[in-house]
């Protein structure tokens, strides 16, 4: 489990705006993310005490870089600069975040990587509590980005 100091160094946001807070696993294809970012009242996307579901983008990207950020660290080098370049296939069944009062999980899984150009697919979800048995997964929000690295030319 990588914990959220080291999580932060991983990617450029600082702070507050680091959003997820555990690694809780990760492999060469994907990574899991957990947060409870989202019931914070001095959360930097909250607006009128509300967080709206359209940030879970700015969730998943940020775990999309953490993912990118460990396995750069594992070869030796560092993440390169990158921007999310477009989203699709969005899907969101809240209309705020902070409605959710279980720990959010965030999962990205890498769908392509070439030249600086990476595709994920990404889901945001809770686990609603049953009690003694397995909780059910919850869908938050879901969809595929793209992200374009800025690599040097040469």
């Amino acid at each position: 489990m990588i914990q959220r100091e080291e999580l932060a160094s991983l990617i450029p946001h600082a702070g507050l705006m680091c959003l997820n807070d555990v690694v809780i696993e990760w492999d060469k294809e994907s990574v899991l993310c957990s947060t409870q970012s989202h019931l914070r009242i001095d959360n930097p996307l909250y607006k009128n005490n509300k967080l709206s579901a359209l940030h879970a983008i700015e969730y998943c990207a940020q775990a999309m870089a953490v993912h990118g950020g460990l396995l750069a660290r594992e070869q030796g080098a560092t993440l390169p600069p990158g921007y999310l370049a477009a989203v699709r296939n969005v899907e969101l069944s809240y209309t705020s975040l902070n409605e959710i009062k279980q720990e959010l999980m965030i999962h990205a899984k890498q769908l392509m990587a070439q030249g600086g150009s990476l595709m994920y697919e990404f889901k945001m979800y809770f686990i609603q509590d049953k009690g003694d048995t397995k909780g059910e997964e919850i869908k938050v929000a879901t969809g595929r980005a793209t992200v374009i690295q800025m690599v040097k030319a040469g």
